[in-house]
């Protein structure tokens, strides 16, 4: 039995892949858009994962004017917004949102407002009411701009701060913010988090008389 204790001030949560399984509708999308640019689906598939989808397409095609991906974004964005089939949520999130009722939490996602309300609706999970969407940024994970921005937000340093993530951009964000992080599901396994979990199922969260927030992560499977 692998068990660990993080203490935070703040937890700022990813939503993909964290706190929602939205892989079938990503996929969906992401492959018709892989089919209309003549890419291989599955290299598509692996860098889409905790980015904007602008910032996907730019690593996907270098030599594409950023106004073309910015506009076949929007396009994106539109139809994950309307395809919420197979959205469900990641394993022991409905319990694990509701222990942090009254704590300080944000999420901070690579979705707009739209979309991460669909989602968050679609799998039956509050919304934070601290959130930083992709409005609020100029630059996608893995720049930290988002969890600086949610760390402020909330009115705490970065090295108070927990993140939770699943995919290499969102980690990688997360620690060039000075952050921990605790890794969700298979992405998050071989990408060295503080510490790893399969879902949210092995985590208890307890709020200490100081006012800290204690994780209790059992690794265990």
């Amino acid at each position: 039995m692998s068990a660990t204790v993080l203490e935070a001030r703040a937890l700022l949560l990813d939503m993909d892949g964290t706190l929602v399984n939205s892989d079938a509708v990503v996929e969906r999308c992401w492959r018709r858009w892989a089919q209309r640019q003549g890419l291989d689906s599955e290299t598509v598939l692996a860098v889409v994962h905790g980015r904007q989808g602008y910032a996907t397409m730019a690593a996907l095609l270098p030599d594409r004017p950023m106004e073309q991906n910015h506009a076949e974004n929007r396009v994106m964005l539109a139809e994950e917004t309307a395809d919420t089939e197979g959205v469900v949520p990641i394993g022991g999130a409905a319990a694990f949102m509701a222990s942090l009722t009254g704590l300080p939490h944000a999420l901070v996602t690579s979705a707009d407002e739209a979309l991460a309300q669909a989602r968050m609706g679609a799998a039956g999970l509050p919304v934070p009411s601290v959130r930083v969407t992709a409005e609020h940024v100029g630059a996608s994970k893995p720049d930290p701009e988002g969890f600086l921005k949610g760390a402020a937000d909330l009115g705490f340093d970065p090295a108070d701060c927990v993140v939770f993530e699943d995919s290499e951009a969102g980690i990688t964000a997360g620690r060039a913010a000075g952050m921990r992080i605790v890794g969700i599901g298979p992405r998050a396994a071989a990408l060295s988090p503080d510490a790893h979990i399969e879902d949210l199922t092995r985590l208890r969260v307890e709020a200490t008389p100081e006012g800290r927030i204690r994780l209790h992560i059992d690794a265990a499977r």
